[in-house]
């Protein structure tokens, strides 16, 4: 099937060479217009009456006799909503240059390119002219490929281990997320959390215990944040979860309640038991802050000050 759509350039100054178009005989023109490999009719500017359709197009949709375009092509019962006649026209109601466009027509499921243009037909009326080609298999090939960047995207914004975003991810959404909060003046907060004596897991449970415990963690901050909070892996065992309009004592208690979770929590791995905790730091946008670094360092000082108070606890950011 060819992808392309058939088109008639003339010169701006006439060939006295070349055979004029009016010279053709009809049953030439006709044979030309059949042996097409895409739809070609004319119908009625006004009412829509189908005036002409080439072989192509009756193979595919039959007998056009007495119908409108909209009943012959899209089986409705009015004109169709996409229609582009008013584009095909100035407001004089003279032919516009054509009109290049695409779509799925909903009746068969296929992709077609269309070339729309206003006409004179032969009795002097408006007419609309429409060359249709089957795109469907280019069509399909373009959103094969747009679906497989979209994964590969996807992919190099996950964590393969847990499923969150990962530290690229943090940074590509969580810098819209900051300057939304600059430009509307709102709250915007970060939570550090770090899992303690993490070493010591994948050295006496095995690195299979270790990534089980990841996973769980993750999904137990997964099912805990809203649809606008950002969490994520920022590497290892270091875990960041940014809220948007969250003043610095929600993070905390969000952190708190986090904490809390986990100590609760109880892995099963190999018919061994894990009980993981956390250190956490939380830190507030602040009024000069212009990037995430600002958020995270002040973060990082809270969280490492839990390290130092004993562990398994919450700070905030005093900066």
């Amino acid at each position: 099937m060819k992808s392309g759509i058939p088109s008639l350039n003339l010169p701006a100054h006439r060939d006295q060479t070349a055979p004029a178009l009016e010279d053709t005989p009809p049953e030439g023109l006709q044979a030309v217009l059949d042996n097409l490999d895409a739809l070609v009719y004319v119908s009625d500017f006004s009412t829509h009456d189908l005036l002409y359709m080439n072989a192509y197009g009756r193979q595919i949709w039959g007998n056009i006799a007495n119908r409108k375009c909209w009943q012959v092509l899209q089986d409705s019962d009015g004109p169709c909503s996409f229609c582009t006649n008013h584009l095909l026209i100035n407001d004089q109601g003279e032919p516009n240059k054509p009109h290049v466009w695409e779509f799925q027509n909903q009746l068969d499921q296929r992709w077609y390119q269309c070339r729309d243009q206003a006409i004179r037909w032969t009795d002097g009326r408006l007419v609309r002219l429409e060359i249709a080609t089957d795109i469907t298999e280019r069509k399909q090939m373009e959103l094969e490929l747009r679906a497989a960047h979209e994964k590969a995207r996807s992919a190099a914004l996950e964590d393969e281990l847990t499923g969150l975003h990962n530290r690229r991810a943090f940074f590509e959404f969580g810098a819209q997320l900051l300057n939304q909060a600059v430009r509307h003046h709102t709250p915007l907060t970060l939570i550090m959390m770090d899992l303690d004596h993490f070493k010591a897991i994948n050295d006496t449970h095995g690195h299979d215990a270790g990534d089980e415990v990841l996973r769980q963690i993750s999904a137990l901050l997964q099912a805990r944040i809203r649809d606008c909070d950002i969490v994520a892996r920022m590497g290892g065992e270091e875990f960041a979860v940014l809220l948007p309009e969250t003043g610095l004592e929600m993070a905390r208690t969000l952190a708190e309640r986090l904490l809390g979770l986990l100590q609760e929590l109880t892995v099963h791995h190999g018919g061994q038991s894990i009980s993981p905790s956390a250190s956490f730091g939380v830190s507030l946008l602040g009024s000069r802050d212009r990037r995430l670094e600002d958020l995270l360092t002040r973060a990082d000082r809270a969280l490492y000050q839990s390290k130092h108070q004993g562990r398994g606890r919450v700070n905030l950011s005093t900066e």
